[in-house]
Parts: structure tokens; C-alpha cells; sequence
């Protein structure tokens, strides 16, 4: 919106008169008011870009009149012109929404700049409101999460209730099934839309920089600290953190990140000061949190506090019917992106990637439509540009042997590591397919260690160890059968 149209409104007939030929001669078009009164009629008459009113009118007040146009037209600019400097007056006028505050007798060039800035003003909010509209568009769920299956149908049902709220959300899913995709999708269609985004994977950042990187420090906190750094919290400051794979985080750094949840409130390491932050928190994780907090590895108030709205994302194989829209989706971004002249899929090829199990979920499926598009010189892709899935054995997890299966998933998870992050892999694979498969045994014999251990082939006090060190409640976990 740019200035165009201003009206003017005060009592005195020359002050009417000598703005009238000072704006007109501007280029601007000038409607003349000489009471509040009338001045309120032309505005509901015709629309301002601006309004310059006397603060003392016959029949309505200039401040009551900024007061109802704030209301009716808050687009409208409104300059308030007074013959008493004091200071009442200018907290009174700018209290209620004037743009700018000018006292008479003024010169003709104060108020031509106070015009001029106006229209700086106006231009700079239009842009900003035309990038918000734009980031709006561009992030709406429909263009950005892929899907009109059942399961998607759920997410996007609990995507539009809690968007426009505040409420911190926990996205649970697989890797690969777009968490951070709706964590965006959360924050461009909130209140926040305008305000930072920032993602911080809590699983990728080495446990002793992880505080820093969430809370910032002081110059001087530690060896190396030789200024100050700002952290996340107060980047995101007014907008949304996501907090990937918090299931990662160390328990020490929960109880902190548990504080902020509850009081909005940081400190800095090696500060003493409390920083009040205003951030919506949207966390992830592909981890079972509830067998985390079963195990002691993850506080139990830290989440209930992350889980008040849960969105749990469906796995590729889960709804495989929008795999035909994913994959006119990516081979479309492939023809934007890198030029392919792909322009889909033979039958044969559709129904082979409706088969795959898809371990990797919607990134792997991203992944191989990029490879082949960039790589076959056809129009239409067939099996044979997707040789990885016609020598990896059956597609269907039903049909996979068990090791199979547990490669897959294996798969899936290392394809999301850095090489540096593989840290006592074997440990921690070997921990995380013991307690299901104790716990499995313990169910089929009901409770009977004895048979338990015969059947796991492993001593009676063996097992019983490894049940006290793994947390496992016999009673309630083992005698569902």
C-alpha cells in the first residue's frame, strides 16, 4: 500500500487551505474535513491511505477519532496535529495508535517528511506482509506434505487444530516420514509465520556442546570461550525451535530444557542472568520415548510437558496409495531442480515401487526417484531404473525373513548417521534388540524364567540379571498371553 489518498481534518479553515495546496502539489488527492464529525462520515465514505487530524474538533475529538478509525479502517495511517505541546498529549495520541505526533505552527517540510517516512513505512509492511503471504503459500500443508490416504488424513486433521495455537507438539515417526517437514508446516501456518525457525538435531551435536548450542555462553565461561554466543532459544526468539531426536538428549541437559518449558526463562552457561524467551517448542523423535522413560533414560515430566499434542506419522509402507503422488511429486521437483526430462512411471515400475517396504520411508523414496530420473534417458521410468529393488528379494515385510527385516530397519537408521556419530554401534543395536526379545520369550512361557532361559539359551541367572538391568516388569509385561 502506498500513499495515495489523505484526509485532512481540522477546524481552522487556513490550516485546511495550506495543506490542501501543499499535499495536492505533492501529488497526493486531499479530502478536507472541518469537524470530527465530518471527517468520520468521508472515512466510512471513501478509503485513506492517511489522515491528518487536529487533536481539537467540534462534535468528535481528533484522539476520538484515532481511537475508532484504529478500530474500523487500523490499514489507515493517522498523523494527530495539536497546538499544545505538552507531553500528555503525545503519549495520549501515540498510546492509541497515531503514526507520528506534529505540533503547530509546523513547518510545511516537517510534516512533507513525516508523509515521506509514512510511505517508506507503508511499503516496507505491504513487502513484508507479500512475504508472509508468500512463505503462507509456499508452506501450506497441501504443497509440502504429500498425501491423501487415510493415516495422512489424521495428521492433517491435527495440523490445522493445533497450528494457530501455542501448544508445544511431540512428532513421533520413523526416519525418513517428514517430521521436520510438519514441524515447518506448524510454524508457517501459525502466528509465528514471519518469526525464526530454527532446527537443532540433539543426536548430531556432541553431548558437551549441545548446552552451548541451546543456551549460548559467556565470554569466559570456558577455555575457548573468547566471546559471547548467542544460542538457539534466543535466535528463535518469537518464532519455533525444533528439537529433533530428543530422544538423544542427555538427561542433564532434559532437566534444563524441562525448566524452560515451565518458566520461559534461560541462562547463558557461565551467565547469571535470566533471559525471558518467547519460543514455541516442536520436538521430534523415532524412538519409543515411553520405553526411554521406562528405563530410566529420559525424565518422565520432561515428556508429559513435550507430549500435550502427539502426531504420530505414518511409515511409507503404511500408506503406500500416495506413493503415486510422491512420485509425481519428486519427479517434478527433478524436472524443475535438475533439469530431467522424466515424466513418470511405466506400470511395471509403479507397481515395484508400491512393493518396496521403503525402510527409509519417504527420503529413500525421494532419494531413488533422483537417482533414476537423473540417470535414465527415457520419459518414462521402468524396473530396470530402479536396480537396487529388483535385487534386494521380496519387497513386503510380511514375506522378508527375520533378518531381512532387522536389515532394513538397520539400514534405515544408519543411512540417517553421520560417520561420526557411529559410536559402540554393537552395544547399542545388541541393547535395543535384547529387551523386545526377552520380553517375547517371557510372554510366550508366561512369566517362566526357567523355560524362558532354556528357550534363549542362556543361564537362569543370566536372565534374571539381564531383567533387572533392562527394567523389564514381568508382571505387566510378560503375562499378556
Amino acid at each position: 500500500m502506498s500513499i495515495r489518498r489523505i484526509l485532512v481534518a481540522d477546524d481552522e479553515e487556513s490550516i485546511r487551505w495550506v495543506l490542501s495546496k501543499s499535499l495536492s502539489k505533492s501529488g497526493f488527492t486531499v479530502d478536507l474535513a472541518s469537524s470530527g464529525t465530518e471527517a468520520l462520515a468521508l472515512v466510512r465514505q471513501q478509503n485513506y491511505d492517511l489522515a491528518v487530524l487536529d487533536i481539537k474538533m467540534p462534535g468528535v475529538s481528533g484522539l476520538d477519532l484515532l481511537t475508532r478509525f484504529h478500530e474500523e479502517r487500523p490499514e489507515m495511517l493517522v498523523v494527530i496535529m495539536t497546538a499544545e505541546s505538552s507531553m500528555s498529549n503525545a503519549v495520549e495520541a501515540m498510546k492509541r495508535g497515531a503514526y507520528d505526533y506534529i505540533t503547530k505552527p509546523f513547518d510545511l517540510d516537517a510534516l512533507d517528511a513525516i508523509i515521506l517516512k509514512a510511505q517508506k513505512a507503508s511499503q516496507v509492511t505491504e513487502e513484508v506482509h507479500r512475504l508472509k503471504s508468500e512463505l503462507k503459500e509456499h508452506y501450506q500443508v497441501e504443497r509440502t506434505i504429500i498425501g491423501k490416504s487415510g493415516p495422512m488424513q489424521e495428521v492433517y486433521k491435527v495440523l490445522g487444530k493445533v497450528a494457530p495455537s501455542d501448544v508445544t507438539v511431540l512428532v513421533t515417526g520413523e526416519s525418513g516420514t517428514g517430521k521436520e517437514l510438519v514441524a515447518r508446516a506448524i510454524h508457517y501456518n501459525s502466528r509465528r509465520l514471519g518469526k525464526p525457525f530454527l532446527a537443532l538435531n540433539c543426536a548430531a551435536i556432541p553431548r558437551e556442546l549441545l548446552e552451548s548450542e541451546l543456551f549460548g555462553f559467556e565470554k569466559g565461561a570456558f577455555t575457548g570461550a573468547t566471546e559471547r554466543k548467542i544460542g538457539k532459544f534466543e535466535q528463535a526468539n518469537g518464532g519455533t525451535l525444533f528439537l529433533d531426536e530428543i530422544g538423544d538428549m542427555p538427561l542433564e541437559l532434559q532437566a534444563k530444557l524441562l525448566r524452560v518449558l515451565q518458566e520461559r526463562e534461560i541462562t547463558r552457561t557461565g551467565g547469571n542472568a535470566t533471559i525471558h524467551v518467547d519460543v514455541r517448542i516442536v520436538a521430534a523423535t523415532n524412538q519409543e520415548l515411553k520405553e526411554k522413560v521406562r528405563a530410566k533414560e529420559f525424565r518422565e515430566d520432561l515428556f508429559y510437558r513435550l507430549n500435550v499434542v502427539p502426531i504420530a506419522l505414518p511409515a511409507l509402507r503404511e500408506r503406500r496409495d500416495d506413493i503415486p503422488l510422491l512420485v509425481e511429486f519428486f519427479l517434478q521437483r527433478a524436472r524443475e531442480e535438475m533439469g530431467s526430462a522424466t515424466q513418470g512411471c511405466t506400470e511395471e515400475a509403479m507397481s515395484l515401487l508400491k512393493r518396496h517396504t521403503w525402510p527409509g520411508n519417504v527420503r529413500e523414496l525421494e532419494n531413488t526417484l533422483q537417482r533414476a530420473a537423473l540417470l535414465s534417458p527415457d520419459l518414462l521410468l521402468t524396473p530396470s531404473d530402479f536396480p537396487s529393488l529388483l535385487t534386494d528379494g521380496p519387497r513386503d515385510e510380511n514375506d522378508c525373513s527375520l533378518e531381512d527385516v532387522i536389515g532394513n530397519k538397520l539400514r534405515a537408521s544408519l543411512a540417517q548417521m553421520e560417520v561420526q556419530e557411529l559410536d559402540n554401534l554393537y552395544d547399542m543395536v545388541l541393547h535395543q534388540m535384547e529387551r523386545p526379545l526377552i520380553k517375547i520369550v517371557l510372554e510366550k512361557t508366561r512369566g517362566n524364567q526357567v523355560q524362558a532361559a532354556e528357550i534363549l539359551g542362556i543361564n537362569r541367572n543370566t536372565l534374571r540379571k539381564k531383567i533387572q538391568t533392562l527394567d523389564i516388569d514381568i508382571r505387566k509385561d510378560c503375562n499378556n498371553s
